[in-house]
């Protein structure tokens, strides 16, 4: 076994190992021995088939018209037993496919979502498009996965059941099978197998990159199009296309090679069986039907004994997702436990204020230190604002408190989850109606229409309701509201969820002075403690405390009072 086969061996049993120990064991494991059986009774029935297929051509050879019809009766009975049993079959088969799939969805899908590792992939660009590898690779994992168990079988129980009847006609025939089916298996691995799973992965690779250009089009369009930037965008897809077409290209000249052996390989098969028994037949020895048998028997065996050469192209695509869902697993895994070798961590602990000991941040890639050795506390009603030229780190530092980076080192205390709220500068609309926007993240909260009312009043949104055609009419919030009234609905989510900790991260940018400061009366009013990070001086009024970040990882605290910008003192 070479390289290739062993890595895809592990990287398989990595994945579908959690799902044959899981509490869904029984059920699986129930439809594989049903699959079993139903796979036995189908090799018998073939064998039942070769021999009424060479019963019935014997019959017409030697003109015996009563053996003939005798055969024709006996092969229509195994055809009523047969199309049940095939059928039953293939559903028993793609049910267990379809229930693995589920099962393994949610797993990958648990992980994604656990400690923001739908974030954190973003900084690991080896891991691209883990939409596909969740949505299209699990899908053709499982259901390759069985196909192959299956053909596997298949083909055991076949060699087990037409090699006597090979062997009743012609030892040699089955020695020179043996030598013909070895000999063909090692060329095909070793001339296409490695070369095709790699332009496999490539392409899965490609395809993703040019679907997501497409994707990013659409959710851009207005941007693109103030900017005129069709032609520059055009470019960009024409270009990721141009590399799903490059790689493809190379692929079908591969399988053209594959395609030019395997199939002088199998034609062979059709005029060998015939060759070698030919003489015993012409000599009388053996009755003409008994060729019959011996090609398909022959096929048959071939068919078992090359199963893997005759499956190369599928084999190759199932390695590629293969390969693609065991890094991702292992890179959930990594984010889910915090273990990455040879990368210092800033730790989080759990408490009822905010603050941040001995912190030093870097960049998620580790290749930038934005802040050295951080020390501030954040004591509920000590409001902090954190100011500073643009790229010194305030939204990473913010980002950090919230628990999304942890390249670094040093301690962060924060409040649990449900105390703390973050309100990014491009709030986030979910999909969905007014009542879901509003109750956003809490979407199982009980809130009266009174109340939301009331709250979007208080935002200056008194006409949205009548705007969206009421609370439970579903929008695209997005194209629906503009930036301003977008960051004024995510304050109203902060006044419907009453956190204690707020952090706002340039949340205000996209409205007036008056809206700001109204919506930052009402925060204040709630006695909710604010982190924000503005370069608006109407602000500073509502902090009591400044952190002020400078090049080189080098940062000042400053009381609130009396505090002037680097350009106010310039």
């Amino acid at each position: 076994m070479n390289k290739l086969d062993l890595n895809l061996l592990r990287c398989a049993l990595a994945v579908a190992k959690p799902f044959w120990v899981s509490p869904e064991r029984r059920r699986a494991w129930g439809l594989v021995v049903l699959l079993v059986i139903l796979l036995l009774a189908d090799t018998q029935l073939n064998v039942y088939f070769n021999k009424q297929s060479g019963e019935f051509t014997s019959a017409l050879a030697a003109q015996d018209g009563a053996r003939f019809w005798r055969s024709i009766r006996a092969f229509l009975m195994l055809v009523v037993v047969a199309v049940p049993l095939y059928a039953w079959y293939y559903y028993v088969r793609d049910k267990l496919s379809l229930d693995w799939r589920s099962w393994l969805t949610s797993r990958f899908l648990s992980g994604y979502f656990a400690n923001h590792a739908f974030y954190h992939l973003l900084a690991r660009p080896e891991i691209d498009n883990p939409d596909q590898r969740i949505a299209d690779d699990i899908a053709g994992f499982t259901t390759q996965s069985v196909s192959f168990l299956l053909l596997l079988l298949g083909g055991v129980f076949q060699l087990v059941a037409f090699s006597s009847v090979l062997w009743s006609i012609s030892s040699y025939l089955v020695l020179f099978l043996l030598l013909y089916a070895v000999v063909g298996t090692l060329i095909a691995f070793g001339v296409f197998g490695e070369k095709m799973v790699q332009l496999y992965f490539n392409q899965r690779r490609r395809e993703a990159d040019f679907r997501f250009g497409l994707v990013r089009i659409r959710e851009n369009a207005e941007a693109i199009a103030l900017y005129h930037g069709e032609q520059k965008e055009q470019a960009q897809v024409q270009k990721l296309f141009g590399e799903v077409y490059a790689n493809f290209y190379r692929l079908i000249q591969w399988s053209l090679r594959l395609n030019f052996f395997q199939y002088s390989h199998s034609l062979l098969t059709m005029v060998i069986p015939s060759v070698i028994i030919a003489p015993r037949v012409l000599s009388g020895e053996l009755e003409v039907g008994r060729v019959v048998q011996a090609e398909g028997a022959f096929a048959a065996i071939l068919a078992a004994l090359t199963l893997l050469m005759g499956y190369l192209e599928n084999l190759s695509r199932f390695a590629a997702g293969v390969g693609r869902l065991d890094s991702l697993a292992a890179s959930l895994q990594a984010t889910r436990t915090g273990k990455f070798p040879g990368r210092e961590r800033i730790v989080t602990q759990q408490g009822l204020s905010v603050g941040l000991e001995g912190i030093t941040l870097l960049t998620p890639n580790y290749e930038r230190i934005l802040v050295k050795d951080l020390t501030v506390s954040v004591s509920p009603g000590q409001h902090l604002m954190i100011v500073g030229a643009s790229g010194l780190g305030k939204s990473s530092l913010l980002r950090m408190i919230a628990g999304l980076w942890d390249a670094g080192a040093g301690t962060v205390l924060r409040p649990c989850s449900a105390d703390i709220l973050f309100l990014p500068q491009h709030a986030y609309m979910i999909p969905g109606s007014l009542r879901q926007q509003l109750s956003y993240p809490a979407l199982s909260r009980e809130v009266s229409e009174t109340e939301f009312q009331a709250v979007l009043e208080k935002v200056n949104l008194p006409d949205l309701v009548a705007r969206c055609g009421g609370f439970d009419t579903e929008l695209d919030f997005g194209k629906v509201l503009s930036v301003g009234e977008r960051q004024r609905l995510a304050f109203a989510r902060v006044l419907l969820t009453r956190p204690r900790y707020v952090l706002l991260d340039e949340a205000t940018s996209a409205l007036d002075q008056e809206n700001e400061s109204a919506l930052y009366r009402l925060l204040r009013d709630m006695e909710t403690t604010l982190v924000s990070v503005s370069h608006h001086r109407a602000l500073l009024q509502y902090h009591a405390q400044i952190l002020e970040l400078k090049p080189d990882g080098r940062w000042d605290l400053h009381p609130a009072a009396g505090f002037r910008f680097a350009e106010e003192l310039a």
